[in-house]
């Protein structure tokens, strides 16, 4: 598994990759947050990371794809 600040900040650019390596850092998101052994400090971190990027992604489709 990556380190878990390389997990965090590859969260912060994932809207400027790929489909693949979005899918792939989500991923690995997943697993920091689905292990109990990782401090709750750090899952917190990469959670709200994650909530907001999917935010952001959410947002940003929405405005592409208004057809006025």
């Amino acid at each position: 598994m990556q380190s878990l600040q390389t997990v965090y900040e590859n969260l912060e650019k994932i809207d400027r990759v790929d489909a693949t390596t979005s899918a792939t850092y989500r991923q690995s998101a997943q697993e920091v947050l689905a292990d109990p052994e990782i401090s709750l400090e750090w899952r917190k971190a990469i959670s709200d990371r994650l909530n907001q990027v999917n935010h952001d992604l959410t947002v940003h489709a929405h405005v592409d794809d208004d057809s006025y």
